[in-house]
């Protein structure tokens, strides 16, 4: 057998691996893994002494390092935007620690037991996996042309502590309240990247739809009512497809992230509204405003959307679609958006940005009534997060009560 053929020693190495991210360290015998390896238990003790003495050599195997999916495995060829870059790396390395959710806890909650053999080689190994990710960052961050804040062995060490900490917390206790769930937790993660470590020149585009953009320390103003009723009769002008898609961004408060996951099937209307199911990041259903900022632009079930739907001649799937009927990728909404907004300028002097669609959305639930904690459930974000906003509605209704008590003063 080929099995037969692997040298002794690498066959136990192997056997306790698999053995001990299958059921943790302390669940494993050394009988088991002496089974597994098709040796006797006494060659095991003869090679390695103890159990101990076998995962003091595990964590010296090189190879076993990729074993356990603590290497990043993903090509940055592949890598568009630094958002992404930091997302994808997080999420390959949580999904890889929750494969090995057994030993990570047995690998933590003993550790006070090993020797200072075995805490060193653990230290080794950890030190190991840095390396790769300091020099990840250094190819996606020289291939955006950003400077980092720290050397990049730092920053990879800051990275994968706290994914580390986040997945023991998570394997641990599914009853904390710190982070809604994992995509919650690398929004966070992200942001304090982002807007913390990184040096980002102003030609460096983050703007890539993802919840980041409204999720950053930069707190977005609400686009003026006319200017809003200008994008959407732009869109409108083009065709119906952009004007179902600004209609989407204004009437519903959606990302361009989750526009972009949208299929057909996720548009759907009940005896008197029309409904969103978002099927990514936080899983929810969304109202289309038949009103948006005082002027309809639709009556169940007819409205811009609903039109581009009936008009479509194609069978893909997704809601939204490019020329060549491919599902439409965030960067081209945010294509179109540049192409509505081209020559707008904002009250402070800026461009409108893709994000303020959402904030206008999350502004105007506010001012109709909706309360933060519902407004929480339907943005999927928590409450925290729109604090800013609550205080900016104070202010608009202040301003309005204000108004309106000088409109009542009589005139002397």
């Amino acid at each position: 057998m080929a099995h037969q053929r692997t040298p002794t020693r690498q066959r136990l190495i192997q056997a306790a691996t698999q053995l001990f991210i299958a059921q943790g360290i302390a669940e494993t015998t050394t009988r088991q893994i002496a089974d597994q390896a098709e040796v006797n238990e006494v060659t095991l003790f003869r090679q390695f002494g103890s159990k101990h003495g076998l995962l003091l050599a595990m964590m010296e195997d090189p190879q076993v390092l990729a074993q356990l999916g603590m290497a990043l495995g993903q090509s940055t060829s592949q890598i568009s935007n630094i958002p992404q870059a930091l997302k994808s790396y997080a999420n390959v390395h949580l999904q890889a620690l929750a494969q090995i959710q057994e030993f990570v806890r047995s690998l933590i909650g003993e550790a006070g037991h090993y020797s200072v053999e075995n805490r060193r080689a653990l230290g080794q190994g950890l030190s190991r996996a840095n390396r790769y990710t300091a020099q990840y960052l250094t190819n996606v961050l020289s291939q955006q042309h950003v400077q980092i804040r720290m050397p990049p062995e730092k920053l990879a060490s800051l990275l994968n502590s706290l994914l580390l900490g986040y997945a023991v917390l998570e394997f641990s206790s599914e009853f904390h309240e710190l982070w809604q769930d994992r995509e919650n937790f690398v929004d966070g993660l992200v942001q304090l990247f982002l807007y913390g470590a990184l040096i980002i020149p102003d030609d460096v585009p983050l703007q890539t739809g993802t919840s980041i953009d409204v999720l950053s320390p930069t707190v977005y103003s609400e686009l003026p009512t006319s200017m809003v009723h200008e994008i959407l009769g732009r869109a409108a002008m083009q065709d119906d497809q952009d004007y179902a898609l600004a209609y989407v961004l204004f009437g519903a408060g959606l990302s361009i992230d989750e526009i972009a996951g949208l299929e057909r099937s996720h548009a759907y209307s009940d005896e008197q509204h029309d409904w969103l199911q978002i099927p990514v990041g936080a899983i929810r259903q969304v109202p289309l405003n038949q009103w948006i900022l005082g002027q309809r632009y639709g009556y169940h079930p007819d409205n811009p959307l609903s039109r581009w739907l009936a008009n479509r001649s194609d069978d893909v799937s997704a809601l939204f679609i490019d020329e060549n009927k491919n599902p439409l990728m965030p960067e081209g909404i945010l294509q179109r958006w540049q192409g509505w907004t081209s020559d707008l300028i904002t009250p402070l002097g800026q461009p409108p940005l893709l994000p303020q669609a959402t904030v206008t959305w999350w502004v105007e639930m506010l001012m109709r009534g909706l309360s933060p904690e519902e407004l929480s459930l339907l943005a999927g974000h928590p409450v925290e997060l729109l604090s800013p906003y609550v205080e900016r509605v104070k202010q608009r209704r202040a301003m309005e009560n204000a108004v309106h008590l000088d409109q009542q003063y009589p005139a002397v």
